[in-house]
């Protein structure tokens, strides 16, 4: 039998913890494979899955953020192209937001879907995210998920604020570079609502899409105020709280980036409210 040194378990130790988490990778996108294709399914549609977690760089294991970008766009209007035009469209949608042109573009590409198409948003659709959910024919949410405001933003700096900057301050005391942004602010905060009002005609009157996006674009809220399905069914869109449960489920296969300890821990099971047993009836 052959012999193995210190020296030989220590590097076959070593192998194993490389390729393991490689092995685990694999397996994970196995079965978010299969549980996709269950969903299709017993939907019978083509389901799209936008989920955007924080990721860690491949070697030096710095945390980046995700957001919606161009490439993504080209994924989801190839995805699009590949379906028939009318078998409907599934979006689980989990994101921060992204880019405007990106989000817009794949906004314009679902609405024009002749399909039913439905954005599922179990947490969170922020930004550029809930600009993708307005194209949908249906929202449908958890009773704590998210929409965000859709107004711009420019260099990190709220377009209405610094839109009333400008107005608030004497010309002569405004520098030309903060002129310039609100400027450029204003075109963006036209386009945007332009833009919303036109992915929500086809189901609310036009004045009343007006309205929505004016509100979702004016900076009324900050960027990061969240708009609950309670909230966002008064504005006038069209969320449903029927999650199904395997929407749900999919989203546990995209987990965080494992770290050294859980920060969120408990049993992955469902908890039912138990329920009372008779009393023993007794002889007298």
């Amino acid at each position: 039998m052959p012999q193995f040194s210190l020296i030989d378990v220590f590097w076959l130790f070593l192998m194993l913890t490389a390729v393991q988490p490689i092995i685990r990778q694999r397996m994970i996108e196995a079965m978010r494979r299969r549980k996709i294709a269950e969903i299709e399914k017993k939907r019978n549609s083509r389901v799209i899955v936008m989920v955007y977690r924080q990721e860690t760089m491949r070697f030096l294991g710095f945390p980046v953020m995700r957001y919606i970008d161009m490439n993504d766009s080209e994924e989801v209007l190839r995805a699009i192209h590949m379906t028939d035009p009318d078998v409907p469209i599934d979006i689980v949608l989990h994101t921060p937001g992204g880019l405007v042109l990106a989000a817009t573009q794949i906004a314009r590409a679902i609405k024009s879907h002749r399909g039913t198409v439905t954005v599922f948003v179990p947490h969170m659709a922020m930004s550029g995210g809930t600009l993708i959910a307005l194209a949908a024919d249906e929202i449908v949410m958890c009773e704590h998920s998210m929409l965000g405001p859709i107004d711009p933003q420019i260099n990190g700096l709220p377009v209405a604020s610094l839109i009333s900057v400008t107005e608030r301050k004497p010309i002569a005391e405004v520098d030309d570079q903060t002129l310039i942004l609100a400027d450029v602010g204003r075109k963006a905060m036209k386009q945007i609502a332009e833009a919303a009002t036109e992915l929500l005609v086809e189901h609310i009157p036009r004045e009343r899409a007006a309205e929505i996006a004016h509100q979702l674009t004016c900076g009324a809220w900050t960027h990061d105020y969240p708009i609950m399905p309670r909230e966002a069914q008064s504005l006038g869109l069209r969320v449903s709280l029927d999650m199904p449960d395997e929407i749900m489920e999919l989203m546990t296969l995209y987990p965080q980036p494992t770290r050294m300890h859980p920060q969120v821990e408990y049993l992955p099971t469902r908890r039912e409210r138990p329920v009372p047993q008779p009393l023993n009836s007794r002889r007298p």
